[in-house]
């Protein structure tokens, strides 16, 4: 009888298969597919000035290695990254440590702060713009009114200079992430250690160092990788200030796939560049993965 009664239950096993089906659909349909397409895609020659294309297996592969300007491209996704990650995470761990002493307007601070996070990035990107303006910027008429400059500089006019500030807006604008999570790992550091530390003759310095830093190395290591994958992707901030240019001074692999896709149609080409762009993400996602399962 119980038998009977239970032959139109489901078991856990059929359940839990029932509950992710709908989420598993999703996936397939809005990330995996589009992904699987687009690694085919760069097989072809596949273009939206002509419906037909056909299978040129590695030939696009072979002339995206050849080409002299992926090398810069490559070049410069590197050094923006590099700067976009390093320097805010260094300012980001200076300003958590100044707010996790704990004095009178701290919290104060710490959400004023946050302000400039939530703020989208197209908008960042033109307010420094405007500052970098080579004819009525901020910069300089400030560096003018302190007779530094004569005449003004296009700093994003200058192959010199426009990777730099793209660097500069990228870090106003994710110094704050990087001080909330930093701070969170500051305070989960246990405050007897470091008082320990200053009681046997440690100055700030060594205390950061060898007390500090190894407890929250876990959440360093991570912020800094996450930091990475994120600037790597990132599009919408160097698009607005200089679109790749000048003379592709600041074309990344993310403003080059867009390029190459809307701007020369050449979507085989576009695919090429994207698959290798995603292998790159996929070694720095394999070891923020790897280390956070290392902590569990």
């Amino acid at each position: 009888m119980n038998k009977i009664k239970n032959a139109g239950r489901l078991t856990d096993s059929q359940v839990g298969v029932a509950l992710i089906l709908p989420g598993l659909a999703v996936f397939a349909a809005i990330i995996l597919y589009p992904f699987v397409d687009a690694i085919l895609m760069s097989f072809t020659d596949r273009s939206m000035l002509y419906p037909e294309f056909h299978w040129v297996r590695l030939e696009n592969y072979a002339k995206v290695f050849r080409d002299p300007y992926f090398g810069k491209t490559l070049l410069t996704t590197a050094l923006f990254v590099l700067g976009s990650t390093v320097l805010p995470y260094v300012l980001g761990m200076v300003w958590a440590i100044l707010l996790d002493q704990g004095f009178r307007g701290a919290e104060f601070l710490r959400g004023v702060t946050l302000v400039n996070w939530i703020i989208p990035g197209t908008a960042i990107g033109f307010l420094w713009s405007w500052i970098f303006n080579g004819q009525y910027g901020i910069l300089n008429s400030i560096l003018r009114g302190l007779g530094i400059l004569e005449t003004g500089i296009p700093w994003l006019g200058q192959t010199g200079t426009a990777l730099l500030c793209v660097v500069v807006a990228r870090t106003w604008q994710m110094l704050p992430w990087y001080m909330a999570f930093l701070l969170g790992g500051l305070q989960s550091v246990p405050r007897d250690q470091i008082e320990a530390a200053h009681v046997d003759g440690s100055n700030n310095w060594q205390t950061f160092c060898h007390v500090i830093l190894p407890g929250m190395r876990q959440t360093a290591f991570l912020v800094f990788i996450l930091g990475l994958i994120g600037n790597l992707q990132h599009f919408d901030l160097p698009w607005t200030m200089a679109q790749g240019g000048p003379a592709r001074a600041t074309t990344t692999l993310s403003i080059e796939v867009y390029t190459t896709a809307f701007k020369n149609w050449n979507m085989g080409k576009a695919a090429t560049i994207g698959t290798i762009w995603a292998v790159l993400l996929a070694c720095f996602s394999f070891v923020y993965l790897r280390r956070v399962n290392e902590s569990e």
